[in-house]
């Protein structure tokens, strides 16, 4: 992914612009990830379903370190976030697991997963026995050690 002189680095952007950041980022050739999750949103007159930034105001963007200026260039950028006076590193892994878990979320939502089914447990992924759903948070008790793990599905 990427050659091990670029980093992950967080952006902040105006509120509510991380989508359109985001695409223009792309537009642009630089490598950018924003994690969604899909809302029904209720207006007065219909029921919308809407792509929703799990990161509030913020832009992964996967960029070499002399290349950081660039992103400077876009409507909505606003800042990069810094950590102990240096700019905020993500590691690829971390944005790995992030992807693995939000598309295992979608497609547990996405099989009506009953009390009873055997699943997988998002981000350990270990198979579960489904106790309980209510809404979109589930408890399941671990087939190997026996644990009760509580998540929420997107």
């Amino acid at each position: 992914m990427g050659s091990s002189s670029e980093m992950w680095y967080v952006l902040y952007t105006k509120p509510r612009n991380e989508i359109k950041v985001f695409q223009r980022l792309s537009v642009l050739g630089i490598k950018a990830y924003t994690p969604t999750s899909i809302e029904v949103r209720q207006w007065s007159d219909r029921k919308k379903k809407v792509s929703v930034p799990l990161l509030p105001s913020m832009v992964l963007v996967q960029l070499k370190e002399q290349d950081t200026d660039l992103v400077f260039n876009i409507p909505g950028v606003v800042r990069y976030l810094f950590d102990n006076g240096k700019r905020a590193v993500v590691l690829d892994a971390e944005v790995l697991a992030m992807k693995a878990y939000l598309e295992s979320a979608y497609s547990l939502e996405a099989k009506r997963i009953v009390k009873g089914d055997t699943i997988q447990v998002p981000c350990i992924n270990q198979e579960a026995i489904l106790l309980s759903i209510k809404g979109k948070k589930c408890i399941a008790q671990l087939k190997k050690m026996g644990a009760i793990v509580s998540f929420q599905l997107n």
